[in-house]
């Protein structure tokens, strides 16, 4: 039996990976209805109000449940301030533009790595990084919204890390690219991908310049923003919602310190 007909007899198997239970912004924000609700009773008994009997021990098992699920992932990322990204992501969604945004970003899944990439028209033509997907012919992604599909490897290019799938879709969100978009430093941008064990995570930063890799032909672009593990094949997003970029990598840069690295998207337009 070829290794395609294999796939096929178990499409369900990365289920659990690509939907784990870590949802930390819904247990901040029941953490954060509990301690309202807290409040509200002392300020009610205070006044002289009758009160219910309040159980702190719920309060408690959701806080122990949030600390174990974000401290269990320390070992994996490059520092403790990596944690602030969830809080951030939170505040983020709270936009009705950001959300948008997040429906059409994906997960990219193989066997043996994820990380991410985005739609770019409504047919499933999903721009990701090569690395992500090196090696296979055909990956698995999945929307937030619009579940799972298979995806065909259709175009490649390892000397800018861009790879083109396409999915068997319609009406699919997705992205704009930008036309010509101006990339000048402090310039602020979003970004969104499956960072780590998350899915769905919008951080923001700034433009820090462009620079020179020692491999690279051509210029790359770097940003000063929290860059984690999965965030390759995440779209920067300008402030007008267009896609100017793609995340590929990280860099420990002489003067600008730990930066995250981006693929301008003019260079897959030409």
């Amino acid at each position: 039996m070829d290794r395609h007909k294999e796939d096929k007899e178990k499409p369900d198997i990365i289920d659990e990976d690509l939907y784990e239970e870590f949802d930390d912004e819904e247990l901040y924000e029941i953490v954060q209805e509990e301690r309202r609700k807290a409040w509200q009773r002392d300020k009610e008994e205070k006044d002289g109000k009758p009160k219910r009997p309040f159980p702190k021990w719920i309060f408690w098992v959701i806080a122990l449940a949030l600390a174990f699920n974000v401290f269990a992932l320390i070992p994996q990322t490059f520092s403790i301030p990596a944690i602030d990204f969830l809080i951030t992501s939170a505040k983020l969604s709270a936009d009705e533009d950001i959300r948008t945004y997040k429906k059409a970003v994906v997960v990219v899944e193989t066997e043996n790595a994820k990380g991410t990439g985005f739609s770019i028209d409504s047919s499933g033509t999903i721009l990701t990084n090569h690395h992500v997907i090196e090696g296979e012919e055909q990956v698995t992604v999945a929307f937030p919204d619009d579940g799972l599909f298979e995806a065909e490897v259709v175009k490649t290019n390892p000397s800018i890390d861009l790879a083109v799938l396409q999915v068997d879709g319609t009406n699919l969100p997705s992205l704009e690219l930008a036309d010509s978009p101006k990339i000048s430093e402090d310039l602020p941008i979003t970004f969104i991908g499956n960072p780590l064990r998350f899915n769905g995570i919008a951080n923001e930063g700034t433009i820090a310049g462009y620079t020179q890799l020692n491999d690279w032909e051509r210029e790359v672009v770097m940003i000063k923003a929290p860059v984690y593990r999965g965030n390759s094949g995440s779209p920067i997003i300008n402030e007008q919602g267009k896609v100017i970029g793609v995340v590929f990598a990280t860099l420990d840069h002489e003067t600008e310190g730990k930066v995250g690295l981006f693929v301008p998207i003019t260079y897959f337009e030409e």
